[in-house]
């Protein structure tokens, strides 16, 4: 279990390099990286669930900086908005792990991992942030997220979507709507919980 012994909790979404059929493949084509295109995260206040802020950073790939027709078209990240605002993958961490403080972060499935992989892509040694999946605590209030990405967590919580599916800032206030949802219904604050319950790798 994660908790936070701070007072605020972040809840963040990536997007990343991706072609037509990779998701199915695993990726697995010699070309096929997973290179971190879009950091979203919302900080939410951890007893109030306010949101106190949001950060949403473009990140420009190395190895292929230039996106597929697939991608653009799932996330609206062109490629020109890539090359005029997109930052190297170090400085966009860095200023994620700011973001973060001293707090931790959660994410809906493994999004530490990507974070790891594109590090040892680009033979990069930076700390890790305080890392939760929020996945297993759904499930735990009887939220089934199989199959399902960041952006399906608010509607299957019961909450309304808003902005674009598969921008990484979205569907992180999507998945923090869901999480705020559940506790408003009853469900412990993760965030907070004291018990073994709640977020897990």
């Amino acid at each position: 279990m994660l908790r936070s012994t701070r007072n605020h909790a972040v809840v963040f979404d990536l997007e990343f390099t991706a072609w037509q059929g990779s998701m199915a493949r695993g990726w697995s084509l010699p070309f096929e990286l997973k290179e971190l295109v879009q950091i979203g995260a919302v900080k939410l206040d951890a007893e109030t669930l306010r949101t106190v802020d949001e950060f949403a950073m473009v990140v420009r790939p190395r190895v292929n900086p230039v996106l597929s027709d697939y991608l653009v078209a799932l996330t609206g990240i062109t490629n020109d908005e890539v090359a005029n605002r997109g930052v190297d993958f170090a400085i966009a961490y860095r200023a994620f792990l700011d973001f973060v403080g001293k707090g931790a972060s959660w994410a809906f499935g493994r999004d530490d991992l990507i974070l790891e992989e594109n590090m040892r892509l680009y033979g990069l040694v930076l700390p890790p942030a305080p890392y939760g999946n929020v996945i297993p605590w759904f499930a735990q209030h009887g939220i089934d997220l199989s199959g399902g990405h960041a952006c399906d967590v608010a509607q299957a919580a019961g909450a309304p979507f808003e902005g674009r599916k598969h921008d990484a800032l979205s569907d992180a206030r999507s998945v923090a709507l869901g999480v705020v949802t559940l506790i408003q219904r009853g469900a412990p604050n993760p965030f907070l919980s004291s018990s073994r319950e709640a977020v897990g790798r």
